[in-house]
């Protein structure tokens, strides 16, 4: 029997750029397309026909591995009645399906399997040729970053399919595409594509501020049929007061450590599977300057020490003594495990002495949530080494229930938490920190205000977003 690839589907007249692309062999396309504008479709079966004309692993990764199952596995199209992947990949053209695992083999040796940007990690020994990453505004940005250079060693692609989530890294990856010869990106909204008339897009416009309100339905709206990516991402916490730090000049490669300032400070969040995040921040006059950032998964409280000693040793102060104050270690730190003979606590002790680590003051989330909240507007980033940290507090958001119609009473725990749970830790920190006292050598500085002293202090020029 014959199967001619792609199985039965012809693409959307909107699509066909984008289709012709990838069948021409393109290895990079990021796609911002609006709700129902078939992202997910097209990238199934182009996977289908990647899997046969080169034999190799192919993924499709949801932010989470707990939703790839009912999103892609045992979705169903609603114009067919057929489960997506049995359209996308006949049966007769496989040799095993692993529903546990969600994982196609085919009978010439390729594979395809749904995963998850939370647990790429424990797929580590594999080596795909393909990659969709589905929903990528909403997934770890981490897992691209270390997938990357599996996919150029194997001359492998790349497609990123995704509605707007405010200015995270699926913003940062399409900008970089839209510059890079040979790469892919396009934005379709709903004016564009001609999948609803603009009265049901009127319906769908009412609907979002029936359930939400009339801010964060049209936020919604604008994300879900617009692409827009200035909406408010809805539930977020700092997402806005970063923009307006990006728009008032707080975002910029000009914040740096200042060797004639205070020692800088560290504060951290540890999380699970060895996942970590790391601060650095230096408190200057009018407020704070968080010019370093670290974070990772797969190591452990030596390699990190190790790690953050490399990290701190060009930082110097310009009068000799340490440029590093503290590491602010959160709670968890104390505990000891049976893979571990020291807590973290005792590990960064030993290496960089009990004057140099402490535990941060015990605090509710939501404490650390409001100082985050306040100490912001007084914070500047250093605009390239935070560029993952800033993804990060962009991302960090409370939980929206659909059915209960509520947010969650504490932030989601994804990717984006060890990120805001790292900075709120150091916020807190912040709140207690006394500015540093500076003798005044002119008239400006004896009658300035803070606020004055602030805005001498800000960077000049354009802020990098």
């Amino acid at each position: 029997m014959d199967i001619d690839l792609p199985n039965g589907w012809e693409p959307r007249q909107y699509q066909l750029p984008a289709w012709r692309y990838l069948q021409g062999g393109g290895r990079h396309a990021e796609l911002i397309w609006h709700r129902r504008s078939g992202k997910d479709e097209i990238a199934l079966h182009r996977a289908a026909c990647a899997a046969f004309e080169r034999v190799a692993g192919y993924w499709h990764m949801l932010p989470e591995y707990s939703q790839a199952r009912k999103a892609i596995w045992d979705a169903v199209n609603p114009h067919t009645g057929r489960r997506r992947i049995d359209e996308a990949f006949p049966p007769e053209l496989r040799k095993t399906t692993r529903n546990q695992e969600m994982m196609i083999e085919f009978k010439n040796g390729s594979s395809w399997q749904v995963v998850g940007s939370d647990n790429y990690n424990s797929l580590v020994g594999s080596t795909p040729a393909g990659i969709v990453y589905s929903e990528w505004a909403l997934a770890n940005p981490t897992a691209r970053a270390y997938l990357r250079p599996i996919l150029l060693e194997n001359n492998g692609w790349q497609i990123f399919i995704t509605t707007s989530r405010g200015r995270n890294h699926a913003y940062t990856t399409l900008k970089a595409a839209q510059k890079t010869p040979g790469s892919f990106a396009q934005i379709l909204d709903a004016n564009q594509t001609g999948v609803f008339t603009p009265e049901q897009l009127a319906v769908e416009l009412e609907a979002y501020i029936a359930e939400f309100g009339d801010e964060y339905g049209r936020a919604k709206f604008e994300q879900e049929y617009l692409c827009s990516f200035d909406a408010a991402n809805l539930g977020a916490i700092l997402a806005r007061s970063i923009g307006i730090a990006e728009r008032e000049g707080r975002v910029s490669d000009e914040i740096d450590f200042d060797p004639n300032g205070a020692p800088f400070e560290v504060s951290a969040d540890l999380g699970r599977r060895d996942t970590a995040t790391w601060y650095f921040w230096q408190s200057r006059l009018g407020g704070h300057h968080v010019f370093d950032y670290d974070g990772g998964w797969g190591l452990d409280a030596e390699q990190w020490a190790d790690r953050l000693e490399a990290k701190f040793r060009p930082y110097k102060l310009s009068d000799g003594k340490p440029a590093l104050g503290k590491i602010w270690l959160p709670h968890d730190a104390r505990a000891k495990t049976f893979a571990a003979k020291h807590s973290a606590l005792e590990i960064f002790i030993k290496k960089f002495g009990a004057d140099r680590v402490r535990i941060t003051p015990d605090s509710k989330k939501a404490d650390r949530i409001n100082a985050a909240r306040v100490v912001t507007p007084h914070v500047a980033f250093n605009a390239a080494r935070l560029e993952r940290g800033l993804d990060g507090l962009r991302a960090w958001s409370f939980e929206y229930d659909e059915e209960k119609k509520i947010f969650s009473s504490e932030p989601k725990h994804d990717w984006a938490s060890h990120d805001g749970d790292g900075y709120s830790y150091g916020c807190l920190i912040m709140q207690m920190t006394k500015p540093p006292i500076i003798k005044p050598e002119n008239k400006f500085l004896e009658q300035a205000t803070l606020n004055d002293l602030w805005k001498a202090q800000r960077p000049k020029g354009k802020g990098r977003i």
